[in-house]
C-alpha cells in the first residue's frame, strides 16, 4: 500500500510538472508573471452582492476545489478573507481557454475576471470571461475532507495549515488585532513603545536560564534576554515615564502546551504609580481586549466561561494557600515551622530553599489550578522577588501580585524597587543562589545598579504573556496553536 502511494505521488508531481511545460512552450510561464492587477476580493463581493451583481470584476487567490459537466465548471476561489465560486463556460471562454482550465490543478493560484451573477443554487459567483495562471502548484495539497490530520504537520508546515484550515487563519487574524488592540489603548494612555537589546552581556529581570552565544567582532560572549525589565527601567530613570515593549524573549527551558523557548513579551513600566495601579490597567486592559477582537466581556477556554466584565478577584498569596491547602503562614514563623509543615503535606524542598520558597511551592502545589476566573494573587515572599519592594508594614513580602485566569499565570507585576542599596543586596542574594545551584537566579548588573543609583521613581510595572493571552481569547489549546512557527524538534531526531 506504502509503495502504491509513493508511485502514485510521484505520478502527480510529473503530472504538474508537465502542465508547467505546456504553459512554458505555449509562452504563458506563470513564474514570468510579476505583477496581477485585482480590484475585489470574495467576502467583499459576497457581503455586497446587490452592488456587485452584474458588475465586472477581477479578483485573485489559490483554486481549492474544481469540477466540470461537460461545457461548464466551477471552481472554488479562495483568497485571504474568503471563498467565492468561479463558474466557466466554454462558450464565453473559447475552447483554447476553457482547455486550460481543465488542467488547473487543485493549489494553483490564479486570476480571474468576470461577471457576478447567482446561479440557480442561490451561489454567488463570478461567471468568468478570463483566466490566468498566477502560479502553478507543484506539490499537492492534502485532500480536502481530512486536511492535516498529524498535529506535528501542521505546525512544521504551516502555510499548508493556513491553506487548508480556515479556522487556524481566523486564530492568527485575532492574534495580529490582540496586539493592535493592546497597543491602541496604550498608546491612548500616551505610553511610549520603545526596543531593547535582545543581545545581552547580563540577561536578568527574570528567573530562567538564558541561551547563550559568541559575538566574534567583540571576541565576547552573549546572552540572548530572558526579560524586557532592566532596560525599561533604565528608561524609566532617563525619564520616559510610560514606556513598553512587545518583543521576543527567549528562555532555555523545555517544549509543552503552554511553554516554547521563544515567546512574545509585553512590558510596560509607568512611574509615580504601584502594583496597585497596575491591576487596574491590567483589569481594563483585558476587559477592552475581549470586547474590541471578540465583542463581549465573557470567553470561554475549553468549554469554561470566565467573565471579564465583573470585578476581578483580589487575594494574598498567604490568604490563598490557606484557602485552599488549610496552613496559615501568618502563623509560621520560622524555617524549621515551614519545613515541618512541608513535610506534613508531602511538600518536597531544597535545603537552600527559605520560608518564602517553601509558601511559594505551597501555592504551586495546591492554589494555582483552582484559579478560573480572572484573580489577582497579591504580596509574594520576598525570597522570590528580587526586584520588588518591600511592604512597608512587613518587610517579609513584597509589593509583587501575579494574575491568573483559568489556572494560568497571565502576567507578573511590581512596585518595582528603586531603591539601589537594597537592590544590590537582593542581587547579593541572588548570586548566593547561583552559587548553590539555582541556574535560574540573577547576577548582578552593574549598569543597572548605576541607572538606579542616578534615581528612579516610584514605578509600576507588569509583564504580560502574549501568547497565553493568545490561547485565551482564541480559545487554543496549545502555545503552538497560536505560534506561527513554533520551535520543532528536528525530524531526523
Amino acid at each position: 500500500m506504502e509503495q502504491q502511494d509513493s508511485s502514485r505521488l510521484k505520478q502527480i508531481l510529473k503530472n504538474r510538472r508537465d502542465k508547467l511545460a505546456e504553459y512554458v512552450n505555449a509562452g504563458k510561464d506563470p513564474f514570468q508573471i510579476t505583477k496581477f492587477e485585482r480590484n475585489n476580493d470574495a467576502k467583499n463581493i459576497k457581503d455586497n452582492f446587490e452592488k456587485y451583481e452584474g458588475q465586472v470584476v477581477t479578483i485573485a487567490g489559490r483554486l481549492m476545489s474544481k469540477r466540470r459537466m461537460g461545457k461548464v465548471g466551477f471552481g472554488d476561489l479562495a483568497d485571504r478573507d474568503g471563498h467565492i465560486q468561479i463558474f466557466a463556460k466554454k462558450d464565453i471562454l473559447g475552447e483554447e481557454e476553457y482547455d486550460r482550465f481543465k488542467k488547473l490543478d487543485i493549489g494553483d493560484i490564479i486570476g480571474a475576471t468576470g461577471e457576478v451573477f447567482k446561479t440557480e443554487t442561490g451561489e454567488i459567483s463570478v461567471r468568468v470571461s478570463d483566466i490566468v495562471l498566477l502560479s502553478k502548484s507543484l506539490q499537492p495539497l492534502p485532500e480536502k475532507y481530512h486536511g492535516i490530520t498529524d498535529t506535528d504537520m501542521r505546525y512544521r508546515q504551516r502555510y499548508v495549515d493556513l491553506i487548508m484550515n480556515d479556522s487556524v487563519k481566523d486564530t492568527f487574524m485575532k492574534r495580529s488585532k490582540i496586539i493592535a488592540a493592546i497597543r491602541k489603548y496604550l498608546n491612548e494612555r500616551d505610553f511610549l513603545e520603545v526596543e531593547t537589546p535582545m543581545l545581552v552581556s547580563n540577561a536578568g529581570g527574570a528567573a530562567a536560564r538564558p541561551f547563550e552565544t559568541h559575538f566574534n567582532a567583540l571576541d565576547e560572549d552573549f546572552k540572548l534576554r530572558i526579560s524586557l525589565e532592566l532596560y525599561l527601567k533604565r528608561l524609566i530613570v532617563g525619564g520616559f515615564e510610560r514606556v513598553y515593549e512587545i518583543g521576543r524573549v527567549f528562555r532555555n527551558e523545555g517544549l509543552d502546551t503552554r511553554h516554547n523557548p521563544e515567546f512574545t513579551l509585553m512590558e510596560l513600566y509607568e512611574a509615580y504609580t504601584d502594583y496597585h495601579g497596575m491591576m487596574d490597567l491590567t483589569e481594563n486592559l483585558y476587559r477592552y481586549l475581549a470586547q474590541e477582537v471578540l465583542g463581549t466581556t465573557k470567553i470561554v477556554y475549553n468549554g469554561i466561561e470566565m467573565d471579564l466584565g465583573k470585578p476581578f478577584e483580589r487575594i494574598t498569596m498567604v490568604d490563598a494557600v490557606k484557602k485552599y491547602s488549610g496552613v496559615d503562614f501568618n502563623e509560621i514563623h520560622t524555617l524549621e515551622d515551614a519545613r515541618k509543615a512541608a513535610d506534613e503535606k508531602h511538600i518536597k524542598y531544597e535545603n537552600r530553599h527559605k520560608k518564602g520558597d517553601i509558601l511559594n511551592l505551597f501555592f504551586e502545589e495546591f492554589v494555582e489550578e483552582h484559579l478560573i476566573q480572572p484573580t489577582f494573587v497579591m504580596d509574594h515572599p520576598i525570597e522570590i522577588s528580587p526586584l520588588t519592594k518591600k511592604k512597608p508594614d512587613d518587610p517579609e513580602y513584597v509589593e509583587r501580585f501575579e494574575f491568573f485566569m483559568n489556572g494560568w499565570e497571565m502576567a507578573n507585576a511590581y512596585s518595582e524597587l528603586n531603591d539601589p542599596i537594597d537592590q544590590r543586596e537582593r542581587f547579593k542574594a541572588q548570586e548566593e543562589q547561583l552559587a548553590q545551584g539555582d541556574e535560574e537566579a540573577n547576577t548582578t548588573d552593574e549598569d543597572f545598579m548605576r541607572a538606579l543609583e542616578i534615581g528612579m521613581p516610584p514605578t509600576g510595572g507588569i509583564g504580560f504573556g502574549i501568547d497565553r493571552m493568545c490561547m485565551l481569547l482564541t480559545d487554543s489549546p496549545a502555545i503552538r496553536d497560536v505560534l506561527l512557527f513554533p520551535t520543532m524538534k528536528p525530524l531526523d531526531k
